[in-house]
């Protein structure tokens, strides 16, 4: 809760009260305010901010089907711990087996075509190897006169035909290794599927949830239309909760303060830990409009909850700011007060004025007088102070604080230790003004009145 939150609902306790407090006032009398006080001292002050919100695992993981089917085993149930890598279920993997079946068979085929076409490389390398040499024996009986040229033609084109056939074979088996490499990786590829059927576990944790049964079928999703969750494992050694922080508090929180959590479920437990995660973006709900804006704030639990389990509700506590030794003044006893200062910024103390029975009765039915005008470079400006007692006098001080603990607010300046600030009853606190005549009581906070 911020500081002026707890000032306005001291303000509006006080609007309720003040009215008794009328009650006992004169109308014709000149009244002394009983008030309590207490003196401004070092204490130890604790800024928190406390939010709800629901436990989470740090790790969760959802399994769906990368491979539709019917599951015909179903090996774990919820609430089951398992390992990283056990099997979860099975689904039927009869087709999948025929499809790396055929995958093999077209693989084994491929290669045999291979082995054909390297052997038809040899066959007409030794082919082309037998026409060059015919071709030489050619050339020296064409030389010689003994050939003739059709013969010797046929020889030449012999050489060339076997040229042909070797290069083609060649381009053959580059072709048929493109193919085996092909198959293989569609065989891979088949295989991969194949294992698909088999669901493991990825981490090692609780299942949570289990939205399967043997003999359902088990849906792969797409690009429209999510697939089956069949499972939900949570890692449950790190536990996070997830609250929501109203927006006002959430410049006080960072990363690394710590925590405190209680959980409903768990009662007489609680839990330390330490803000880990702090949203920069509010929560979209569908009728913003209607609700506060929050924050989203993960706090991480130190150690291990037993017993817990993810969705429950619960309290986290943040320390913000903690002070050691530090002036502090209760919160019931600030209040606001229009004041008018110079083109300094320094009060301007207003003249009391004399006292009568029409000012009497005035200040006793709780009327302020006209306010005085404005001299030159005055202007009139809100401040947050308290009210001393000083010579039987309320004097209002303007007090600058820190942090907001839980009954007190951290004095930066505008008070020393030793100083008598007036904290109740809470109607006085309101309608006090600078130089009211007042009384400290010991007792029950009442209004003591003197003269007629």
């Amino acid at each position: 809760m911020t500081r002026k939150k707890k000032i306005l609902i001291g303000v509006g306790v006080v609007v309720v009260l003040g009215a008794l407090a009328y009650g006992n006032m004169g109308f014709d009398r000149t009244t002394t305010t009983s008030v309590t006080t207490e003196k401004i001292e070092a204490r130890d002050l604790e800024a928190i901010v406390t939010a709800s919100g629901k436990v989470q695992p740090k790790r969760s993981v959802d399994i769906s089907a990368e491979t539709m089917g019917k599951v015909v085993d179903v090996a774990v149930n919820e609430g089951e711990v398992v390992a990283r890598g056990q099997l979860l279920l099975q689904i039927d993997p009869r087709n999948l087996e025929t499809a790396v079946q055929n995958r093999e068979a077209s693989l084994a085929s491929a290669r045999l075509q291979l082995d054909q076409t390297r052997s038809q490389i040899e066959n007409s390398k030794v082919a082309l190897s037998e026409a060059e040499e015919a071709l030489k024996r050619a050339e020296g009986l064409w030389k010689a006169g003994l050939m003739p040229r059709d013969q010797f033609e046929r020889t030449q084109n012999d050489v060339s035909r076997q040229r042909t056939n070797l290069q083609v074979s060649i381009q053959s088996e580059k072709t048929q290794e493109q193919r085996i490499k092909q198959e293989e990786a569609n065989l891979e590829s088949a295989r991969y599927d194949l294992n698909k059927v088999r669901v493991v576990a990825p981490i090692s944790g609780i299942v949570t949830r289990r939205n399967i049964d043997e003999g359902e079928t088990a849906v792969v999703g797409t690009m429209n239309n999510a697939g089956t969750v069949l499972l939900t494992i949570a890692d449950l050694s790190v536990i996070e909760t997830e609250i929501e922080v109203d927006e006002t508090d959430i410049p006080y929180i960072s990363v690394g303060q710590p925590a405190k959590i209680t959980i409903d479920a768990l009662q007489d437990q609680t839990f330390a830990g330490k803000v880990t995660e702090v949203g920069n973006s509010p929560i979209q709900a569908g009728a913003a409009a209607q609700r506060a804006t929050n924050f989203r704030v993960k706090v991480t639990v130190d150690g291990e909850v037993p017993n817990v389990r993810p969705g429950f509700t619960c309290t986290a506590v943040i320390t913000t700011a903690t002070r050691a030794k530090s002036l502090s003044v209760p919160i019931q006893a600030m209040t606001l007060r229009e004041l008018v200062v110079d083109a300094k910024g320094e009060i301007v103390k207003p003249e009391i004025p004399a006292k009568g029975p029409g000012a009497a009765s005035a200040a006793s039915k709780g009327r302020p007088g006209p306010p005085p005008e404005l001299k030159p470079g005055e202007s009139r400006k809100e401040l947050e102070g308290v009210f001393l007692v000083r010579e039987g006098k309320a004097v209002f001080v303007p007090v600058k604080v820190g942090i907001a603990g839980e009954k007190y607010f951290e004095v930066l300046s505008g008070l020393q230790a030793g100083d008598e600030v007036i904290t109740g009853p809470f109607a006085s606190v309101r309608n006090l003004r600078e130089g009211d005549a007042v009384k400290v009581s010991t007792g029950l906070p009442s209004t003591a009145t003197s003269g007629k």
